[in-house]
């Protein structure tokens, strides 16, 4: 059974065209949910790095600073 916009609709009973539209909203679904897993898993990364950059920067910065003085 499905649910189709608030209506239960036996597998069966779909056509070619509604069979067609539910397969690919079952793999965009999985496709999304495989993203966002990936997502989840490289944004901790990609923030480590630019929080790394930021000190590296603010670290030459006062070596710099402190060479002038």
């Amino acid at each position: 059974m499905h649910n189709i916009d608030g209506k239960e609709i036996k597998e069966s009973d779909l056509s070619e065209e509604q069979h067609f539209h539910k397969n690919h909203i079952i793999s965009l679904r999985n496709k999304i949910a495989k993203l966002q897993f990936e997502m989840d898993d490289l944004i901790p990364g990609l923030q480590y790095h630019e929080q790394a950059i930021i000190d590296a920067t603010k670290e030459q910065a006062k070596k710099s600073l402190d060479e002038e003085s």
